[in-house]
């Protein structure tokens, strides 16, 4: 199955009385992000981290020049008006909502949190990569539960709980794959894992679902002693380069996190931009329809290309070459790069992971794609 592809860590030197790092961080390599330049191309198509084509709002952009006069001052440490915008926009508890870094910190919060050593962390085989890098942090063992038709099987993660499970983290919709969970599976996951197993359910492309049968957990979050759910403002809202997001879960567990963040872990002009960004309902309505329409159009043409294109209701679509005769996603991806593109490329040969892109980028992808698969 599609696997972001990440280098084998470097082994720590030995030398005589220096310093020596905890055991299992020589077990792992650090969090590779996507390409953004190309040798001997200053201007490149990059679509290999899922950024919004449009970038950041008007409201949002205001909001963060208007902070520019106080870049001297400390960030609001309670994260006040941040939580508050976020509460009124999806109705729930401020004093159980609480901000980070962009989602990946509350993430590294809660498993560093309640994961200790030998505890067992229980992944979908696709999942957010930081997920297993910082169990592997605290010791804990990875139990990996296979995937079904490019989807998280609730079957595969509920076999794999045992009396070790500690943390559950999965992706809904799921990346690289762009699939998603339906309600009642979500459910059914809630209800068959014991309360003391905590349940994380990572909604960073949550708001580019348009699907009855979906549902971003918060209400389990609100109603259960072991949900909590993220949210992120690097996506749909094009605040990457700020770094904020949130999570939300019940008051015992928000706690335990706010003894651990640090006291300043969110900037003043990303709290400001963020609280502005959410309430700017019809920037994400224009990003959430373009997506869309956009992955209509690309499934349908590169499918006519001879290549799988795995349904998506994400801004990324993943490409399987597996069936794809003398074509490869490396070669893909390789030939991609040569014309100004940046791709994603999965483990091996099959997968390739592509951002949706604005309509010129997204045509260059399809013509360029065809010229590959013709030569």
């Amino acid at each position: 199955m599609p696997q972001i592809k990440v280098s084998q860590a470097p082994v720590f030197e030995k030398a005589k009385d220096a310093p020596r790092p905890l055991a299992q961080m020589q077990t792992f390599s650090p969090y590779k992000q996507g390409k953004s330049e190309l040798p001997g191309l200053e201007q490149v198509i990059k679509l290999s981290s899922n950024e919004s084509c449009f970038g950041p709002g008007e409201a949002a952009i205001a909001a963060y020049k208007n902070k520019s006069e106080e870049l001297h001052r400390y960030p609001d440490g309670s994260q006040y008006e941040l939580r508050q915008a976020i509460a009124r926009v999806h109705r729930i508890d401020p004093d159980r909502i609480v901000c980070g870094n962009g989602s990946e910190e509350v993430i590294g919060l809660l498993i560093r949190s309640f994961v200790g050593e030998n505890d067992e962390l229980l992944l979908p085989e696709n999942h957010f990569v930081m997920c297993s890098i910082y169990g592997k942090g605290q010791g804990a063992n990875i139990i990996l539960a296979p995937d079904r038709d490019y989807t998280v099987s609730v079957d595969a993660l509920l076999e794999r709980v045992s009396a070790r499970t500690r943390l559950i983290a999965i992706a809904n919709p799921n990346n690289p794959t762009g699939t998603y969970l339906p309600r009642s599976e979500i459910e059914r996951l809630i209800e068959h894992v014991p309360k003391n197993v905590l349940i994380l359910l990572d909604g960073a492309y949550a708001e580019y679902v348009d699907k009855e049968d979906y549902d971003d957990g918060l209400a389990w979050a609100e109603s259960s002693v072991n949900v909590v759910v993220t949210h992120t403002f690097s996506k749909i809202y094009g605040l990457a380069g700020l770094r904020i997001g949130w999570g939300y879960g019940p008051a015992p567990i928000i706690e335990i996190l706010n003894r651990l963040r640090t006291p300043f872990n969110t900037n003043g002009p990303a709290l400001a931009a963020a609280a502005a960004a959410i309430g700017d309902h019809a920037h994400v309505k224009r990003t959430r329809e373009h997506t869309a329409r956009w992955q209509a159009r690309l499934r349908e043409a590169i499918a006519g290309l001879g290549v799988h294109v795995v349904p998506s209701v994400t801004n990324f679509y993943l490409l399987d070459f597996g069936g794809v005769p003398e074509k490869t996603a490396a070669g893909a991806a390789n030939f991609l790069e040569q014309h100004g593109i940046i791709p994603r490329p999965g483990n091996g040969d099959r997968f390739l992971r592509i951002t949706v892109g604005n309509d010129a980028e997204n045509e260059a992808v399809i013509e360029t794609l065809g010229w590959y698969l013709r030569s």
